[in-house]
């Protein structure tokens, strides 16, 4: 019998014959590629193997999502592919380098959510005051569902980034308790 082991409400365990944790949210992908095909021109395999390095090695995207994605994005005029002898070599647009400025706050979040799966890929586990805390943190957010006014959104989205920012730059000084009065 299978021992039985908490679930992190914020993570998905791959089971037999299941892919692995999906890494990116939606857009993420794109907007990663473009920022390096920022930095420098490039191919699809280049872009893999920075890819996996901004992983540490516990992650390469396969070519059946690199590939697509670099169509999408020279459909999009965001980058051109040039042929160079069988390889084809990609590199940013002025649209695709507009569209990178416009999605810098964006841009930051994904390298922010690159470190935190980096660790969960590592198999850094979480201590089960934190599993628990991640946890209210869902209740919360599911019990709060339907009174989105755009105040409130701006509000818990600045609480949410600024928590998530607090505990991917690491441990900080002790808060020191002020006594009341």
């Amino acid at each position: 019998m299978r021992e039985h082991t908490p679930h992190d409400p914020f993570e998905r365990r791959p089971g037999r014959g299941e892919r692995g944790p999906r890494v990116f949210a939606p857009g993420d992908l794109k907007l990663l590629m473009l920022d390096l095909l920022a930095e420098q021109p490039g191919h699809g395999y280049d872009l893999i193997r920075q890819i996996e390095n901004l992983f540490d090695g516990s992650y390469s995207p396969s070519p059946g999502v690199i590939y697509p994605t670099l169509n999408f994005l020279e459909e999009a005029e965001l980058i051109s592919g040039q042929i160079q002898g069988s390889k084809r070599l990609y590199a940013i647009t002025d649209a695709g380098r507009h569209a990178l400025a416009e999605q810098a706050v964006a841009l930051d979040g994904v390298r922010m959510r690159i470190e935190v799966s980096k660790r969960a890929l590592c198999g850094h586990d979480r201590p089960p005051e934190i599993h628990e805390a991640v946890g209210n943190l869902r209740h919360a957010l599911h019990m709060h569902s339907g009174r989105w006014t755009p105040e409130e959104i701006e509000r818990v989205r600045d609480l949410l980034n600024h928590t998530a920012k607090a505990i991917a730059s690491g441990p900080a000084e002790p808060v020191r308790e002020t006594p009341h009065e």
